[in-house]
């Protein structure tokens, strides 16, 4: 339908919500190791580089930022909430944001946003850590976030990833005839570069009809030293090593089906 260069009438008010889940996997089997991989986590996507990426996003996607809000937890974690818009949307007064005991409380005046959440976690008992990233762009108008989708896979260490997309609301051609969607669109999956979908399974679940698609990707291949926290892989038995890189694909199957391996 972009390629019609349909003429519109008005604003553009479809609402198009770009929402997903990156988990990266790592080995790190002592306490300490554990700790040193969720502490090197937090370093490497604090909230000023979760913000440079927000920031290139919006630049992808041609939008425009209004204002920033970010923080960083204790004992781990980030979340950074850029307010954005179009072009044709300019703020009637400035974006008004604060802290108060801790909690980010955000004002704003258009309906789009580009947020991300980290949530580092191991379990004592396992040797397996993991860290899940949340991320959504929100635009309202004719910019649409699934231009940035590439960069942000790019932009972390993705072993699993769940995507869903929508498109809400409607909006109206110079004859009133109502418009769903301004675009064309059969899987999130078509806006992925190729190169990088040779890399995953990936599953579609969609709901035509209600311009709702849902796409779930799990890495093909696993090269352990990859995977492996302060550890050589070389210092390591075959045996050993088969049973860690079973250990990882387990993981990543569980996340990835969303449910237990028993």
């Amino acid at each position: 339908m972009a390629n019609n260069k349909i003429k519109l009438y008005a604003f553009n008010n479809l609402t198009k919500t770009l929402s997903f889940n990156i988990y990266d996997v790592c080995y790190a089997k002592s306490a300490r190791e554990q700790k040193d991989y969720i502490a090197y986590i937090d370093e490497q996507y604090n909230s000023e580089r979760l913000t440079n990426i927000l920031m290139t996003v919006t630049d992808i996607i041609g939008a425009n930022v209004l204002s920033i809000s970010r923080q960083d937890y204790e004992p781990q974690g980030a979340s950074v909430n850029l307010m954005i818009s179009d072009d044709s949307l300019k703020p009637a007064q400035p974006a008004y944001s604060s802290t108060v005991a801790g909690d980010e409380i955000m004002a704003h005046l258009d309906k789009s946003h580009v947020t991300v959440h980290t949530y580092p976690e191991y379990h004592p008992d396992k040797a397996i850590s993991t860290f899940r990233v949340d991320i959504c762009v929100s635009t309202c108008g004719k910019i649409s976030p699934l231009k940035a989708l590439d960069y942000l896979i790019g932009s972390f260490d993705s072993d699993i990833i769940t995507a869903d997309y929508r498109v809400r609301g409607f909006t109206r051609d110079l004859d009133g005839k109502k418009l769903f969607i301004d675009h064309d669109i059969t899987s999130i999956q078509d806006y992925i570069d190729k190169k990088t979908l040779e890399r995953y399974d990936a599953i579609d679940v969609n709901v035509y009809q209600s311009n709702i698609f849902h796409t779930k990707l799990l890495i093909k291949e696993i090269d352990l030293q990859n995977y492996l926290f302060k550890t050589d892989v070389y210092e390591l038995d075959p045996r050993t090593r088969l049973n860690i890189s079973n250990s990882l694909r387990r993981e990543m199957i569980e996340i990835f089906s969303g449910q237990n391996i028993y």
